[in-house]
C-alpha cells in the first residue's frame, strides 16, 4: 500500500515538473536577446516590441525550412485579412540569413521580420521555452504576454487572444 501511494506521488511530481511554465511576461534575457533586421541592423527584442507598444502583436516564430511553418503561413495570411489592426511580427529561426531573406519573399509574407541568430536552441529560444515551430503568441498593447504558446492557428486559444 505504501509502495503504491510512493508511487503516485512520484508519477505527479514527475509529470508536474515536465509542464511548461507559461509566461505573462518576456524574461529579461529574452528581452535582451540581439536580433537582425531586414536591413542588417541588430536590434535588442526589447526594442521591438517598444517600437509597437500600443498595439496587439501576433508573433510567428518560424523557419524557412520548417514544413509546419509553411503550412501554417495560408492561415496567418487568412488572420492578416480578417485582423488588419494587429502588428505581424515574424521571428525567423533560420540557419542562415540568406534562407531567412528567400523565404520572405517566396512565401511573400507581410509584416515585421526579424532574424533570430541564436536559433531555437539558443538563448531566446531557450527563455522562451521553444521546443517546436511554428510558435505564435499574442502580445498585449502594454507588453505583457495574452497567449504564450500556440502551434497552430486553428487553435481555439489563438482565435480568442487575436479578438479584440
Amino acid at each position: 500500500m505504501m509502495k503504491n501511494i510512493l508511487l503516485v506521488i512520484f508519477i505527479f511530481l514527475s509529470l508536474q515538473s515536465c509542464e511548461k511554465e507559461i509566461l505573462s511576461e518576456f524574461p529579461s534575457v529574452a528581452l535582451q536577446e540581439k536580433m537582425q533586421t531586414i536591413d542588417g541592423e541588430t536590434i535588442e527584442f526589447e526594442k521591438i516590441l517598444k517600437k509597437y507598444k500600443g498595439n496587439t502583436i501576433f508573433i510567428d516564430i518560424w523557419a524557412s525550412w520548417c514544413p509546419d511553418c509553411i503550412e501554417g503561413i495560408p492561415k496567418v495570411k487568412e488572420i492578416q485579412k480578417n485582423h488588419p489592426e494587429l502588428t505581424y511580427l515574424f521571428l525567423s529561426l533560420d540557419r542562415k540569413i540568406t534562407s531567412w531573406k528567400a523565404g520572405i519573399q517566396k512565401y511573400k509574407l507581410i509584416g515585421e521580420h526579424y532574424y533570430v541568430p541564436s536559433g531555437m536552441k539558443g538563448t531566446f529560444g531557450k527563455a522562451i521555452g521553444i521546443n517546436w515551430i511554428p510558435r505564435y503568441m499574442v502580445v498585449n498593447p502594454d507588453g505583457s504576454i495574452k497567449l504564450f504558446e500556440a502551434t497552430t492557428t486553428t487553435e481555439k486559444s489563438l482565435l480568442e487572444a487575436i479578438k479584440q
